[in-house]
């Protein structure tokens, strides 16, 4: 994750600009952009266990299970953090926001089904005789959603996410959490 390169840039004595740089989102909370790096770590590992047990010969399942109950573990936090966000709407720019609500939407489309066992925004249940991530070998992927709709590739949505977390520029963050709730 490309986010996530950020922090591993190695800074002896760095400056408090310098921290700020590399991680412009804890002006918004501190605590959420430790979030934000767990869930890239997450992400990695799960990439990692695709690329490993679909490599194999032959697939090793293990890994792929391991990748798909960390994905839904992921997609649970990963929508938490987005939605935190999107609810402190005055603490980020307008363009910021349109970019968190479209993750927002693309996130709750596969938690719905994980999370609640029902379709997204309805009180339909998805079918629970079915695993719960289809598996694309031949790009080394996880389909997570409802297996009724479109799939969605796990490697998109870390894309999205990684995508929406470089987009934000310090102008972006116009106060801190606290102050969403003045």
């Amino acid at each position: 994750m490309r986010y996530l390169e950020r922090f591993k840039v190695s800074l002896v004595n760095p400056s408090s600009s310098e921290i700020e740089l590399r991680d412009l989102l804890s002006n918004f909370s501190f605590y959420l952009s430790g979030r934000v790096n767990v869930l890239c770590m997450f992400a990695e590992e799960i990439i990692e266990n695709l690329d490993t047990g679909f490599s194999a010969s032959p697939v090793q399942g293990g890994r792929i299970e391991r990748a798909e109950s960390l994905m839904w573990l992921w997609v649970l936090g990963a929508y938490e953090v987005v939605r935190t966000m999107v609810q402190a709407e005055k603490c980020f720019s307008p363009s910021a926001m349109e970019h968190f609500r479209t993750l927002k939407k693309s996130l709750a489309a596969v938690r719905m089904p994980a999370s609640k066992m029902e379709k997204q925004g309805k009180r339909i249940p998805v079918n629970s005789n079915r695993s719960p991530a289809g598996w694309d070998v031949e790009n080394r992927d996880l389909l997570v959603n409802d297996p009724d709709d479109p799939e969605v590739s796990a490697r998109r949505l870390f894309n999205d996410f990684d995508e929406t977390f470089l987009s934000l520029r310090k102008a972006d963050i116009l106060a801190r959490h606290e102050d969403s709730y003045l």
